[in-house]
């Protein structure tokens, strides 16, 4: 078996005295979308965080059999890992089209940059039509989708989506998901993403982890996940 591309041992995270996560493990292979689901204060957006270093976190993490347990947020981005937070986090001052740029702000190949500019456009054809728009104008479902477009124009190896469909219209979410469907599809995206809607992220990804009080409680397959009684019971609603 191949060694993935990003693998979490024994991961514990704190803020301050509280400590969110206790001994989180979990893989996720290049090509792979990887679900996190489980209740409000499981510790699903921390995980990400843990992964991202905008926590504080002991334990392994390795991303292309490198550890970055111990790189800044900044470092850990110029690897290749694109962090989509909870709540968009779209800069609302800032036009659609400098927004999409800062989604590259590591980067030095500025005509490869252009090119990838198009290239996600093309995912994303309405906000060509906004380009000169300030972000804050648009909707909560547009400023998600240029959220993850922004996370896009790093180029990245693994994009870390934390809860895309929060507070959004079924309608955006499924054309949300659609999107990232045809990324993984198309380009090979790698995706770990943190869902409360368990229907929704079992249907978009290969396999998943269910967090209970900042420990993994279950993991398999999502074919498998959708059928075991407590999953249905506690996040399907059957």
């Amino acid at each position: 078996m191949s060694e993935p591309l990003l693998e979490l041992e024994d991961v514990e995270a704190r803020y301050g005295p509280v400590k969110a996560l206790h001994g989180v493990s979990l893989s996720v292979a290049e090509g792979e979308i990887v679900a996190v689901l489980g209740a409000n204060g499981a510790g699903k957006t921390t995980t990400l965080r843990a992964v991202s270093g905008t926590v504080g976190r002991s334990g392994k993490i390795a991303f292309a059999g490198r550890s970055i347990s111990r790189r800044s947020p900044e470092s850990v981005t110029r690897l290749g890992i694109a962090h989509v937070p909870e709540g968009r986090g779209t800069l609302s001052a800032l036009s659609v089209r400098d927004n999409l740029r800062l989604g590259a702000y590591v980067r030095r190949d500025r005509k490869a940059v252009r090119e990838d500019e198009q290239r996600v456009l093309a995912y994303f054809p309405w906000l060509d039509d906004r380009r000169d728009q300030q972000a804050g104008t648009l909707s909560g479902g547009e400023q998600q989708m240029l959220a993850l477009a922004r996370a896009l124009m790093l180029r990245p190896r693994l994009v870390l989506l934390d809860e895309p469909s929060l507070g959004l219209a079924p309608m955006v979410v499924a054309e949300m998901f659609r999107i990232v469907g045809e990324l993984n599809e198309r380009e090979g995206l790698t995706v770990l993403v943190v869902e409360q809607n368990a229907t929704l992220a079992l249907g978009a990804s290969a396999r998943a982890y269910v967090l209970e009080v900042g420990r993994v409680a279950l993991s398999g397959t999502s074919a498998e996940l959708r059928r075991d009684e407590s999953v249905r019971r506690s996040y399907l609603g059957y």
